[in-house]
């Protein structure tokens, strides 16, 4: 109801709504209403409430909740169903424990902080409150385990595409999976595979997004190596629209790869929003650390690499560039 009164006061900008045609519009008494346009305004809404005049919204907040992702949305599935949570430990456990409980294939789960995010290899991810985007989706590819890993780099398109269109500066995939401007990390990318029998039960796409911090935000650590939209900008983003022009993205290009079953139609343009290809790089492998100049990757998503000893794939590594 909350929400649903929310729609109605924002296809209502211009005007007050009275309480008595919301009363009649969803048939509900008008305390259920004050007490729903009060969630609302503890949440950030900025209602005006006038006697004998009614309800008029006046301002949205950035806050990445249902409500708002859902407002205009256009997919069919990514986001059609989102938990949202003010803190949380980690979005992946959650939409994991939710998979395992037969939630659908698109579900969104988003916080506006968490306190134990992860990104590859097991290392820690800075989430502070109201800065960023911090989701993951619940998917379930009818496809072979083998081509899971590949999940990451059709994100990394869709999400690089996504911020290159909302910030007009290249957002470029550093291989596998992180989203970097100007040589700084912006995004990290999680994807953690549940199966059985050689058979994929579903994937948690992970998707970790540092939207509004300033350079002071950071731990002194990071601050020469992770950068914001706001950095890059200039200026403060909303987070929800950013939310929205990522899941449209991403679903084209997700029933795309599942529809072909491999990752070889969508790899011309995960090179085009490249950073790594065309650069000399060291990659720390289970097996050594391998350097060469990055030429390419194939249609599995590995990185080609040319050295010494010819062309050597790489499948999975940390790498760095020169």
């Amino acid at each position: 109801m909350k929400e649903q009164i929310l729609k109605l006061l924002r296809d209502n900008q211009d005007r007050y709504i009275s309480g008595e045609e919301i009363c009649q519009h969803f048939n509900v008494s008008r305390t259920a209403i004050w007490k729903h346009v009060k969630d609302l305004q503890e949440a950030g809404y900025e209602i005006d409430a006038v006697r004998n005049k009614g309800y008029r919204l006046l301002s949205i907040p950035d806050v990445v909740l249902a409500a708002e992702i859902r407002a205009g949305l256009q997919t069919k599935r990514m986001g059609q169903h989102v938990v949202d949570l003010q803190t949380i430990d980690s979005t992946n456990v959650l939409a994991a424990k939710l998979a395992e409980a037969g939630e659908p294939e698109g579900t969104l789960v988003i916080a506006d902080r968490q306190t134990g995010g992860k990104g590859r290899r097991g290392k820690p991810w800075f989430s502070p409150p109201g800065t960023g985007i911090w989701m993951s989706l619940i998917l379930r590819p009818k496809l072979p385990m083998a081509h899971a890993p590949q999940l990451t780099l059709v994100a990394a398109v869709a999400v690089s595409q996504a911020l290159t269109e909302a910030t007009g500066r290249k957002a470029g995939i550093k291989w596998p999976n992180d989203i970097f401007f100007d040589d700084r990390k912006c995004c990290g990318i999680l994807t953690e595979m549940n199966m059985e029998s050689e058979e994929i039960n579903h994937v948690i796409l992970g998707i970790g997004i540092n939207v509004n911090q300033t350079e002071s935000d950071f731990p002194d650590e990071l601050r020469s190596i992770a950068t914001s939209l706001r950095i890059v900008t200039g200026n403060h983003m909303r987070r929800a629209p950013l939310v929205q022009r990522i899941l449209e993205r991403f679903e084209g290009l997700y029933d795309q790869y599942v529809e072909h079953g491999t990752f070889a139609p969508i790899r011309e343009q995960w090179k085009r929003q490249s950073i790594t290809l065309g650069r000399y790089v060291s990659a720390h492998t289970p097996r050594g650390i391998l350097t060469g100049l990055a030429v390419d990757i194939d249609e599995m998503g590995a990185l080609i690499l040319q050295n010494q000893d010819g062309l050597q794939k790489v499948y999975s590594a940390d790498i760095q560039m020169s």
